[in-house]
């Protein structure tokens, strides 16, 4: 897994006052009782479900759909769709910003995350990623074939995979290089001939008066931090989620190529100024 991306230093987190910690209450506590509701229901769902229908999920991506839906009205948080999702078999690729990604991209649509093995330990996040269907891979080429038979067994089952291929976050206002190593299993000789690739831009927009790579989350900031200071703003920005044409994958040659090509065009999504 590549090092975290530490780019411009970060901005000092600003002290919470009272205020800030009342909206901190009055936005995570609605947050909280969300969680430990749906949560718990979606576990108990998936029994009977993977009983009935096996690696499909005709059921439970819609009550995580529901949650990240309600989080970021929950928040205040804007979120602008340019395009379509696409249709058919396939997987998204995004560049990363921070922890709202998940929120913002699952609200748009039904979709599993492609994460690093180590996201599994982390406490709390862990847990709630491992429960709603999270691909948790370890970037080692010993693990490479079984990580790809994992792949196909997932996208054949009708599941939408999202990658990060940066393979670290940002500070939103850029698109780092992709990897490639995670496209090589798109060529596979079960997937080739039906898969599509569909780039993905998130374009953060802060609140008026903050850091305009607020919503970022890179370097060496913790995450607890950056999760209080959304929660303690006064007004919420709002996120763009531009869908890209999708790509077949049949159409190009070979990873590295389809990596550049979904890297371009999610460059492109954004505004001109934020381009690296």
């Amino acid at each position: 897994m590549s090092q975290t991306w530490h780019g411009l230093a970060e901005p000092a987190p600003r002290p919470l006052g009272w205020a800030d910690w009342l909206r901190i209450a009055l936005r995570g506590t609605p947050l909280f009782i969300l969680l430990l509701f749906c949560f718990p229901l979606l576990l108990v769902l998936r029994l009977p479900e993977r009983l009935i229908f096996g690696q499909a999920r005709p059921v439970t991506p819609y009550i995580t759909q529901f949650v990240c839906v309600t989080a970021c009205h929950i928040l205040g948080l804007g979120r602008v769709m340019h395009g379509k999702p696409m249709i058919g078999p396939g997987a998204y690729v995004a560049n990363h910003v921070g922890w709202l990604d998940i929120f913002v991209l699952n609200a748009g649509k039904r979709l599993y995350f492609v994460a690093k093995s180590e996201v599994a330990g982390w406490p709390g996040i862990g847990w709630l990623a491992r429960g709603t269907g999270t691909v948790f891979i370890a970037r080692d080429r010993r693990h490479a074939a079984a990580q790809t038979r994992l792949f196909e067994d997932r996208l054949r089952a009708g599941h939408r995979l999202l990658f990060f291929p940066e393979g670290t976050s940002s500070d939103g206002r850029r698109v780092l290089p992709f990897k490639t190593t995670l496209f090589q299993a798109f060529h596979s000789e079960r997937l080739s001939a039906i898969l599509q690739i569909q780039p993905v831009t998130l374009i953060y927009h802060p609140p008026v008066g903050e850091d305009p790579r607020f919503y970022g989350w890179w370097g060496d900031m913790a995450l607890t931090p950056a999760i209080l200071s959304v929660l303690a703003a006064p007004r919420q920005g709002r996120v763009e989620v531009v869908y890209h044409t999708p790509l077949k994958v049949s159409d190009f040659a070979d990873r590295k190529v389809l990596a550049l090509t979904a890297e371009a065009a999610v460059r492109a999504g954004l505004p001109h100024a934020m381009r690296d």
